[in-house]
């Protein structure tokens, strides 16, 4: 009877999470084949899309009666195409950019907020409030404040605070200098995630026990080497999630670009997703934003994967 039982109740289990599994299986898995696939085709306009049985002519939900080209879409892609290649360069740079300023920033709050000062819970709800808004919202209240204005309005947003308080000499163009391009969205993306940070680096710092701190103190050691050598090293675990995290949200940036900036002058703000946007959804070149989408899941691949091991290495140890 136990056996039963408890065969009962496996199956119970196994069936409440079919539908989950299958469900995961069609519109995660069996759509990121078909991307693939789709990668590897000259698949460049409209073209009539292919059945199967059992679904009936007017049910289409395979590739196209396109050539075949193997790996020729990314061949073009990586190695011709200048657009995309520049995208790269701006992933790269606004990766680093983004995920540093963020973890330095976030952890200068959390140590801020350590201290156990007054108004601590305001303070934190505080900087932890962009993350309550979309990166839409984000894009479009960063591109008014750092508008750089034109000859007619003159100098708005920050510039205009810059004027106001006499340090007019720094004005610039922001995201509509070639120059800096990329680097202004990265201010607006530090501003919404550096509260992520910070909240993760405070729990961490809250987890650490006094009598570590009191231990060093005691032995001789400066507030500098207690935390250099004693808490930072603790720290390590989150700063490794935190860039994970940090990494996956910055190499499939979308619509934070979307909102801020567009591609920008000389596509200085331009990412591979937006062009893949551009590519499939206004250019109707289906197979090549099939073989960037594939390129970014790759990105995203190498930078998750890795930690996954890591993780479930970890978990077995323990």
């Amino acid at each position: 009877m136990k056996f039963l039982h408890a065969n009962s109740d496996r199956l119970i289990a196994i069936l409440c999470i079919l539908p989950s599994l299958i469900a995961v299986g069609i519109f995660v898995y069996a759509f990121i084949g078909w991307t693939i696939w789709s990668s590897l085709l000259k698949w460049n306009d409209m073209m009539p899309l292919r059945s199967i049985w059992p679904f009936p002519d007017n049910i289409t939900l395979f590739p196209p009666n396109a050539p075949f080209a193997g790996l020729d879409n990314y061949y073009r892609l990586i190695f011709t195409d200048a657009r995309f290649q520049q995208d790269i360069q701006n992933t790269i740079l606004f990766t680093v950019l983004f995920i540093a300023s963020s973890l330095f920033l976030g952890m200068f709050l959390a140590v801020l907020l350590d201290q156990r000062i007054r108004g601590e819970a305001l303070f934190r709800a505080i900087y932890i409030f962009p993350m309550s808004v979309s990166f839409i919202v984000t894009g479009v209240m960063w591109r008014w404040i750092l508008n750089p204005g034109t000859a007619q309005t003159g100098a708005i947003g920050v510039n205009q605070i810059l004027e106001i308080i006499g340090l007019g000499f720094l004005k610039n163009g922001w995201y509509t200098d070639p120059a800096i391009g990329i680097k202004a969205v990265v201010i607006a993306a530090t501003w919404q995630m550096a509260g992520y940070t910070m909240a993760m680096y405070l729990a961490a710092l809250r987890a650490i026990p006094d009598e570590l701190r009191e231990a060093a103190r005691v032995d001789g050691a400066t507030e500098w080497q207690v935390f250099r050598y004693i808490i930072l090293p603790l720290l390590n675990p989150v700063t490794l999630s935190a860039v994970i995290v940090l990494g996956h949200i910055s190499l499939k940036i979308f619509d934070l670009i979307s909102a801020m900036t567009g591609p920008g002058a000389g596509f200085s703000t331009d990412v591979p997703a937006y062009y893949m946007f551009d590519t499939v959804f206004r250019g109707n070149h289906f197979a090549r934003g099939a073989s960037i989408a594939t390129l970014l899941l790759l990105m995203v691949s190498v930078l998750v994967v890795p930690y996954l091991i890591y993780n479930a290495r970890t978990e077995v140890q323990r």
